[in-house]
Order: C-alpha cells, then sequence, then structure tokens
C-alpha cells in the first residue's frame, strides 16, 4: 500500500517548554526515524503549513522549536499538552553526521540558528567517544533571545563553547557578532575537521567568508538554508534558487554548493 507524502497526520504533544519570549519548544509524540538537520511540515487544519526543523530527537519523540510570527504559529501556541498537531515528514537532506565522526567538529550558530544544530550537538554530547572535540560558538541578539539555555550549560561540561550577544553584557556570554569570536577556534591546529554554520543568510555567508580568511577548506563548510519550502517535495517551486530545490538538495547543503545560493 502507497503512502501519500503530502497527507499531514496528527500527533500527540507530549510537553511545551517556553524558550523565549516568542519562542516554545514543542516535543511532539512520533515514532519516525528523522536524521539530524532534517524538517517537518507542521500544520493545522483550514489554518495553514509551515516548515520547522528538527531540534531534538529521542525515543518515541521529536522536538519542534517555533517563532511567533504568523497566524499558523500564533494558533499553535495556543496548543497545550494532550492536543493534537498535524505533521507529515521528514523531508531534505540532513547533516553528514557519519563524515563528522571521530574527528573534530565546529558549530556556529546564530539566534533560531541553533535550533537545527541542536540535536546534531546533543548527538555528541551523548556520544563524545565517537567524536574528538566539538568547538561550539553560538551568538543571540540580547538576552531575551537565548535559546535552549539547559543545554547551553549542559555543553560547557564537554565542548569547548563560546556564547556571545551582540549588545548586551551578561554573565556567561562575551559581547559582538560570532565573526569577531572567530580567531579564537584553532583552525589552523585542526587536521580532520567540518564546520557547520546556520543562520541568518547574512549571517551564513559573512561567517563562511571569514572561515575561509582562516584557512578552512569550502569543502569541510556545511550550512543549513531554511528558505520558502512549501510542498517539500520539489513540485511548488517556491525555494527554488536557480535550478536548484531546496527542499530536496537541501537544507543542508556543503559550502561548494552553498556559496552559489545567496540571493
Amino acid at each position: 500500500m502507497s503512502t501519500n507524502i503530502l497527507l499531514p497526520r496528527p500527533h500527540r504533544i507530549l510537553a511545551i517548554n517556553q524558550e523565549t519570549e516568542h519562542e516554545y519548544t514543542f516535543r511532539v509524540e512520533s515514532g519516525a526515524a528523522a536524521k539530524h538537520g532534517q524538517f517537518y511540515q507542521l500544520s493545522l487544519p483550514k489554518i495553514g503549513e509551515a516548515p520547522i526543523s528538527v531540534s531534538a530527537m529521542g525515543d518515541g519523540w521529536l522536538e519542534f522549536t517555533i517563532r511567533k510570527v504568523g497566524k499558523l504559529t500564533s494558533e499553535v501556541f495556543r496548543l497545550r499538552p494532550g492536543d493534537r498537531l498535524f505533521m507529515r515528514g521528514p523531508y531534505g537532506k540532513p547533516f553528514p553526521i557519519d563524515d563528522f565522526k571521530h574527528g573534530d567538529l565546529v558549530v556556529i550558530a546564530g539566534g533560531t540558528g541553533v535550533a537545527p544544530v541542536r540535536s546534531t550537538l546533543r548527538y555528541f554530547y551523548e556520544h563524545p567517544e565517537e567524536i574528538k572535540e566539538v568547538y561550539f560558538l553560538a551568538g543571540f541578539r540580547d538576552e531575551g533571545s537565548i535559546l535552549f539555555r539547559a543545554d547551553l550549560e549542559r555543553f560547557k561540561a564537554r565542548f569547548h563553547t563560546i556564547y556571545t550577544l551582540d549588545r548586551d553584557r551578561v554573565d556567561g556570554f562575551e559581547t559582538g557578532l560570532v565573526t569577531r569570536h572567530l580567531g579564537r577556534i584553532p583552525f589552523s591546529t585542526l587536521t580532520r575537521y567540518h564546520v557547520i554554520i546556520v543562520g541568518p543568510p547574512v549571517m551564513m555567508h559573512h561567517t563562511a567568508l571569514k572561515c575561509l580568511e582562516y584557512g578552512v577548506p569550502e569543502e569541510k563548510i556545511w550550512v543549513s538554508f531554511e528558505r520558502r519550502m512549501s510542498c517539500a517535495v520539489g513540485k511548488c517551486g517556491h525555494c527554488k534558487i536557480n535550478e536548484t530545490y531546496v527542499c530536496l538538495e537541501g537544507p543542508v547543503f556543503n559550502y561548494t554548493k552553498a556559496k552559489e545560493l545567496w540571493d
């Protein structure tokens, strides 16, 4: 029996955690085998649908960190544990986790870009024997926009962490954009390593250029685009950049390809 890949199905909300004034994390019951970096289309009947990256996963559940920005997300924020959220997926190409194993990993994330890399970070936190060193540089706009505070604190125990705020001065956080602190990552001493960059397009673009200045080869850089992915199966064309369908060929891209996709 064939499965309709465009048919959303209801899933029970297990828990809801408020991250900031505008972002909540929803833990949803699911036995799906999602991969790190993939996304789902979340929806409510007669309201709408939106692509949301998986921000964590576990035995029988997935988490999605959602920002309240429109009609659909406003209605989603009215839901409570026990209610149903409709989902279809997973979609898209994930991060190449197997390629990262037993080497060094540098993760640079800005703002809500921390959500798509969170599951990868949690994986290597829970499996330290599968990675050498992890360098995690995360930047947020201000104190009120800090996501995943508990995870940020836990990661300090096993990762080399740098947390920064664009303008606020808060204990435990540096000040300035992430590009200002890239020089603290010892790229010149790393051999077998990869770099993940996720955040707003302008942040990813300039951070990638800065990494290149520090000698990082293009093929070692990975980014994730969250760009108007509507159908998620390459039919509607909303996410298309030139001849590339982000929903099919991404959202995770190697920089050798991503450098042609900025718009």
